[in-house]
């Protein structure tokens, strides 16, 4: 099942085929992420392809990691099978 673990916690789960995998990232759906862990951040970015990304920041245990996690809240139709599955990156340990 892939997971996406930070500062000893798993911050997200699910099963394979619930994830999308797109530029060798893992995208979990939302309900498979621990929202207690997440921080609306204001920052964006733009893909040419996906559209523009939002991201969160995780908290765990009093320790923030800023722009950890990122998904596309209306992606562009190309990457529509993505919309609203959040990545992780920034020392997020992804596992398979």
């Amino acid at each position: 099942m892939p997971e996406a673990i930070w500062n000893g916690q798993v911050v997200a789960l699910a099963s394979a085929t619930e994830t999308k995998v797109v530029e060798g990232n893992i995208y979990f759906p939302p309900g498979t992420v621990r929202q207690e862990f997440l921080r609306p951040n204001s920052s964006h970015t733009t893909c040419a392809w996906k559209g523009l990304a939002s991201y969160y920041d995780l908290e765990v245990d009093g320790k923030t990691n800023r722009q950890a996690a990122w998904y596309y809240p209306d992606p562009k139709p190309e990457a529509a099978q993505i919309k609203g599955f959040i990545a992780f990156w920034k020392g997020v340990e992804v596992r398979p």
